[in-house]
């Protein structure tokens, strides 16, 4: 057994004589409060006393289930034991026969229980303090109702029994009689209290219930998960209706409630006014009407209002009430049981809703930290009632809902709005809508991290349960009085609040929305209707607004335009013409250039949509996107004096614009007249990496209408372009910029001689080979630029193989071994843009072997030995007889092209075993790719090579095989067109056995027929030499022709 329940049996023998006293204290108490009820002479002594030992039973309890009972105990509850039974037989005695004891008797029994009450109260004084622990509560219960004991004093009627018992029932208390000094928590009325508790019984049945739940008490008093929900409030403090000594002339005699409306008729008897009107209504007119209470006839059917009584009765209510209050407090101080706690909130419910003041009392006593513990008790049902209790004293309250927010946790409230307990979730929602209507706790409530997200949720979620998301709704519109909270609002996916004050607010307003629409990122699912409702406003405050407004619906229409589906939108709206005045327009007026460059952004985004709107007019004067006007306009203000995001927007706006036909002719017309083109080259070595990359861009889109010019101006500008390939060792990153840089060599003309002498001379050759080797041992996933690098890096040695007729070119082609490179890269298939440019440079390389390749100095040839072997013929040149063996040196013959070749000197492909590869790169799904393998294949079928050896050598690979399949999977024309070439060569020059070949593919004829019908003229033109060659078409020269 744990040590626990060690301490737990050990605990338990040391209680058990404890509790047969604390158990008889009760029952002797019981029995003295039902002795005092029947007592019907000086009712108001006896009243008094049995208020006393009612309460003296709540310590008693205390003192029965407190873990810190003191040592002395059992002496205190043995003492109060004899105190008891001498009270309890002096009111037996007084219980039997009342009315005749006589006066000096009755006055000396009452003076010995005065002694009695005082000596209970002495005793209640030697209690510990350290006995209540934490519960300070029930320290002052204990010596405020010791103080009072001790000082008792009862003062008996000179005339008692003069008045009759009539008289008595309906005599009117003085204020004086009713006035009590009340400084405790368990005031009571003991006629009421065991009228309506029992005290007996109640105190039997706590003692059981908490038989089985003492231990957890005894260890954790304050844990809620120790408490036990199976008995009532009323074991311990015990609630009654009537905490206040209660009179039986407060009584309706026809409700037999206490009056709220006390109203005196003739016969002098006093009626709730409601109750005594419905009564004569029950008499027709002529009719008797007798007092329902005495019977005797009525005169006259007037009421009086008892003014005096009505404010005797108000000020029991207040006492009666500020009392209960206290009481419910000490309950739920201990909280031992569930339904202590429940009853305790219930009472305090009922008392706010009688009186708005009782609110006041209840928060003055310390009720609202209390409560705030209950928010995490495991009972939902505690849960609820203790939300509806908060609601309640926030309502119409400002002080109220200051103090709940300041003591009660509201991300505590906020998180019960996900209670799967229907009740506690329209608690929290109605509790949190109430503190909502104060301004300055709307900052609070949307301050809590998610809170507001929350309350989106609840209002969103109206088919499960439509009225959280009603009540949340409202609690949202009380948020929006704070812009903060519209922002949150926004950023958690609820618009409507901020484009509303968008539309409709104020100056200042408007602006403060505006500026949070451009910092907060907007989702794609509420985009365009953010955009349909905000844009016309904001377009309406740059034209119109102030600095500071046209700032901000600059930032918000930015955020706008960046998603390209709103492009639409925003033109709908008129914004182009707005735009573009703002760019040039305002320009002349020297406004703020901020609002340029804002204007400009905007204006790119939308272009950069891809709407078609080169037509498109901006401008009053009838300009569109493509007129000289704009165009000449936006590439005169790209200069390097210009603002770093002035420039890179413009420079946005024209690689937009030159995709378009009209607009692209007047751009190259403009920047080859101007300086233009020298202040891109320019903006390339600037220091803003995105202005760099920016130029960059558009000098390539303009490569392709006046790429030479571009090359030449590129070779004049100082640093170029050996400035645009960098050396590995200073790259630690690659970026867009070194990219895009070597992608403008790549594709700027191939031909351009000038651009090609610039990169062998400035050594940029041993560079570009260099980086490629890093990647290819790196890989290009070290950077997501890193391919579209290694792809310029490519297109640059591809370059140099246009123009191999130059020698310097020429020495560079063989120093580095291109042929090798591009071998290597050909089988290594980084991308297809890779693969397309290593085949194209192949095949400039390949076209120059034959010049190239050279045959031996036949001169000096004295014996020839031939020999012919799978790849090439091998000669041997003998220089002399010697003494004993001939000593010679071996050449190579190459068979395709007819002399002494190889892949480094004479760029022959057949030495570099590219063939193979060429022939893999068919197979690939990329046209291009195919394209340009088959173009470098053709350059072995060339007129100036020895072609069948080409053909058997091919044939040796199954190349017809691999052209034939690119013929079926393929049906565009530049790869037809190639395949048909070839095909053609093939049946020309290798017989029989490639005719053979060719027709026994069924499929081929029929693209061969479709080529026919539908290609264009080249691809009909070798269509057709192919059927006639497989005998599908009639040879024209073999037909016999007739003069008519």
């Amino acid at each position: 057994m744990s040590d626990n329940s060690s301490n737990w049996s050990q605990l338990r023998e040391e209680r058990s004589p404890l509790s047969s006293l604390a158990e008889s204290l009760l029952a002797s108490i019981a029995e003295i409060m039902k002795s005092v009820i029947y007592i019907q002479v000086e009712k108001e002594i006896f009243t008094e006393i049995g208020c006393y030992f009612y309460r003296v039973s709540a310590i008693v309890m205390e003192l029965h289930i407190n873990f810190n009972t003191p040592t002395n105990t059992t002496e205190i509850l043995q003492s109060l034991c004899k105190k008891m039974e001498l009270a309890k037989s002096f009111t037996a005695k007084f219980g039997k026969n009342a009315q005749n004891i006589k006066h000096a008797e009755f006055t000396g029994i009452v003076k010995q229980l005065e002694d009695v009450v005082r000596g209970i109260g002495e005793n209640l004084s030697l209690i510990p303090l350290s006995t209540y622990g934490n519960h300070e509560y029930a320290e002052w219960v204990a010596k405020a109702l010791s103080k009072e004991m001790k000082d008792v004093s009862f003062a008996i009627s000179p005339s008692r029994g003069s008045e009759s018992k009539d008289q008595q029932l309906h005599r009117f208390p003085s204020r004086e009689e009713m006035k009590q000094v009340e400084t405790d928590l368990y005031s009571v009325d003991a006629d009421a209290s065991a009228m309506n508790l029992q005290l007996s019984d109640t105190s039997q049945s706590y003692m059981s219930a908490n038989q089985d739940q003492e231990r957890s008490i005894i260890l954790d008093r304050n844990d809620p998960k120790s408490l036990s929900g199976g008995s009532s409030l009323k074991a311990f403090p015990q609630l009654a209706q009537y905490m206040e000594p209660l009179y039986d002339t407060f009584f309706c005699p026809l409700t037999k409630k206490v009056m709220e409306d006390p109203v005196t008729i003739d016969s002098g008897v006093t009626y709730e006014r409601n109750a005594i009107t419905e009564w004569f209504n029950k008499f027709g007119d002529g009719e008797e009407i007798v007092c329902p209470k005495s019977r005797e006839t009525l005169k006259s059917r007037n009421i009086k209002s008892n003014v005096a009584f009505k404010a005797t009765i108000d000020e029991w209510k207040e006492r009666n009430e500020a009392a209960r209050i206290k009481v419910a407090r000490a309950a739920l101080s201990l909280a031992s049981t569930e339904n202590m706690v429940l009853e305790a909130i219930d009472d305090l419910q009922s008392i706010c809703k009688s009186k708005p003041y009782n609110k006041v009392q209840v928060r003055s006593i310390g009720m609202i930290p209390l409560l705030a513990k209950f928010l995490e008790y495991r009972s939902r049902g505690v849960r609820h009632v203790t939300l509806e209790l908060l609601r309640q004293l926030a309502e119409d309250d400002a002080d109220g809902k200051d103090e709940i927010v300041k003591t009660v946790d509201i991300s505590t409230i906020i998180k019960m709005l996900s209670s799967n307990h229907t009740p506690v979730r329209h608690s929290s929602a109605l509790l949190l809508l109430e503190l909502s209507k104060c301004q300055s706790l709307c900052y609070k409530i949307g301050t809590v991290a998610g809170g507001i997200l929350m309350l989106i949720t609840v209002k969103y979620r109206q088919s499960s349960d439509a009225f959280a998301s009603e009540t949340a709704n409202q609690i949202l519109k009380n948020l929006e009085i704070l812009p903060h909270n519209i922002k949150i609002m926004a950023e958690n996916g609820y618009w409507e609040p901020l484009l509303a004050y968008l539309i409709e607010g104020s100056e200042e307003m408007k602006m403060e929305m505006a500026s949070y629409l451009g910092e907060i990122v907007i989702g794609p699912d509420r985009m365009a209707f953010v955009a349909e409702t905000a844009s016309p406003v904001l377009i309406q405050m740059v034209q119109s607004g102030n600095s500071l407004t046209r700032n901000a619906a600059f930032k918000a229409l930015k955020q706008i335009s960046c998603y390209h589906p709103n492009a639409g939108i925003l033109i709908e709206a008129g914004i182009m013409q707005t735009m573009v005045d703002e760019m040039f327009t305002r320009m002349a007026l020297s406004e703020p250039m901020n609002s340029k460059s804002e204007a400009a952004i905007i204006l790119a985004n939308i272009l950069e949509s891809g709407l078609e709107l080169e037509n498109f007019p901006v401008s009053t004067q009838g300009h569109t996107m493509s007129s000289d006007y704009i165009v000449y306009n936006v590439i005169y203000r790209i200069k390097s004096v210009s603002p770093d995001d002035l420039n890179i927007n413009f420079i946005r706006i024209l690689l937009c614009l030159i995709k378009f036909p009209k607009a692209s002719a007047t751009i190259v017309s403009i920047v080859k007249e101007t300086e233009a083109s020298y202040n891109l080259i320019e903006l390339i070595n600037t220091t803003n990496e995105e202005l760099g990359v920016a130029s960059i861009k558009l000098l390539i889109a303009l490569s392709a209408f006046m790429g030479h010019t571009l090359s030449d101006r590129l070779c004049r500008t100082q640093g170029q372009p050996e400035n645009l390939i960098k050396n590995p060792s200073e790259i630690s990153r690659i970026t867009e910029l070194h990219a895009v840089s070597a992608n403008l060599l790549s594709k700027l003309p191939h031909q351009n001689l000038t651009l090609n002498l610039a990169l062998v001379n400035s050594n940029t050759v041993p560079t570009v080979i260099k980086s490629l080797n890093q990647i290819q041992m790196s890989g290009t996933r070290s950077s997501r630029h890193a391919s579209s690098y290694f792809e310029g890096l490519v297109g640059v040695l591809v370059r140099l193989t246009t123009t191999l007729y130059d020698h310097q070119i020429l020495l560079t082609a063989r120093t580095y071994n291109l042929v090798e490179v591009l071998t290597e890269l050909l089988t290594r298939a980084f991308t297809d843009e890779v693969q397309k440019l290593s085949a194209i440079g192949l095949e400039n390389l390949s076209r120059q072997s034959i010049t190239l390749s050279r045959p031996p100095d036949r001169t000096k040839t004295k014996i020839l030995k031939l020999f012919i072997f799978r790849k090439c013929v091998s000669i041997n040149l003998s220089k002399g007889k010697g003494k004993g063996k001939g000593k010679g040196e071996e050449f190579s013959l190459c068979p395709i092209h007819g002399g002494v070749c190889s892949s480094q000197e004479t760029f022959c492909l057949l030495d570099a075993e590219a063939v193979e590869r060429l022939l893999a790169c068919l197979d690939h799904e990329n046209v291009e790719v195919i394209a340009a393998a088959l173009s470098a294949l053709s350059s072995l079928l060339d007129d100036k090579v020895n072609v069948d050896n080409s053909i058997s050598l091919l044939s040796e690979r199954h190349a017809l095989s691999y052209v034939l399949n690119v013929v079926k999977e393929h049906k565009e024309e530049s790869v037809l067109q190639k395949a048909f070439w070839v095909i053609e060569r093939f049946l020309v020059k290798g017989g029989d056995v490639s005719v053979s070949n060719v027709s026994q593919d069924r499929l081929f004829p029929a693209t061969l027929v479709s080529s026919l019908h539908h290609g264009d003229e080249y691809t009909r033109q070798m269509a057709e030499k192919i059927l006639r060659h497989l005998n599908k078409m009639p040879n024209v020269s073999n037909t016999m022709s007739f003069n008519m």
